[in-house]
């Protein structure tokens, strides 16, 4: 193989991995937004269930007052029958407190269902708080783990960044300028090989004079399909980038 051909495929290897590291990289903010967003719905869950429950108790209260003021009433007219000596005021003011005892039924039972609906809330209640506890643990731990995800990568891109600069410093600058036109505009595969007159790249049939050309190994060929650049492909040629890796 070729040295400079044996130099590209190296730097082809640093630029694909640094291309996936720069995808992981870019996804890292997403993955963050999207924790947070866990925590703010079940925190809005939360939120809402203690409105609701807010709510109740609220109407809860004013029941209370209404029964405690007809309650008063009652009270009131129950001194007045006592005092009155008159058989028609009297019949009216049992009338009333008949009517106010009646209405005092009717709220005890509104009452007595918002308590039953206020347990089921603050069984929800609890569940909720309990996500949101749990959510809120996995969210320090997970975010955590991106943040040292963000480190490792940023320092194996380095790496890879120092390793690429090494092996580019090996070819000529042309050559070089050749290679990342076909890498970048080739869905990162700028150099790849040839396999029964067939590229890898595009997966056409080379013409004879170029699968000669690969062989010889004694220039750079190029596939006349797509433009990538050929290497003689055999088992030898995959441990030899394979300790480059």
């Amino acid at each position: 193989m070729l040295p400079e051909v044996e130099n590209l495929l190296v730097i082809q290897h640093r630029d694909q991995k640094i291309r996936s590291l720069d995808r992981e990289l870019a996804n890292l903010p997403r993955e963050e937004a999207e924790l947070r967003e866990r925590v703010e719905d079940d925190q809005a869950a939360v939120d809402q269930i203690k409105s609701e429950l807010q709510e109740l108790e609220v109407a809860m209260k004013n029941l209370e007052l209404d029964i405690e003021t007809r309650r008063d009433s009652i009270t009131k007219l129950k001194t007045q029958q006592y005092e009155t000596k008159k058989n028609d005021e009297f019949r009216a003011m049992g009338d009333e407190i008949e009517r106010y005892g009646k209405e005092i039924t009717s709220l005890e039972d509104d009452e007595l269902e918002l308590m039953e609906k206020a347990e089921e809330v603050k069984t929800r209640l609890k569940e909720a708080e309990a996500r949101l506890a749990e959510t809120t643990g996995d969210f320090e731990d997970e975010l955590s783990d991106l943040k040292e995800s963000k480190v490792n990568l940023e320092k194996e891109r380095a790496e890879l960044v120092e390793s690429r600069t090494k092996y580019s410093e090996k070819v000529d600058e042309d050559m070089l300028d050749v290679y990342d036109r076909l890498f970048n505009g080739k869905d990162g595969i700028g150099i790849v090989g040839l396999i029964d007159e067939v590229c890898q790249g595009c997966h056409m049939k080379v013409v004879k004079s170029t699968t000669v050309a690969v062989k010889m190994e004694k220039e750079i060929a190029y596939c006349e399909n797509c433009g990538r650049i050929l290497y003689w492909w055999t088992d030898e040629t995959d441990r030899v980038v394979a300790q480059y890796e």
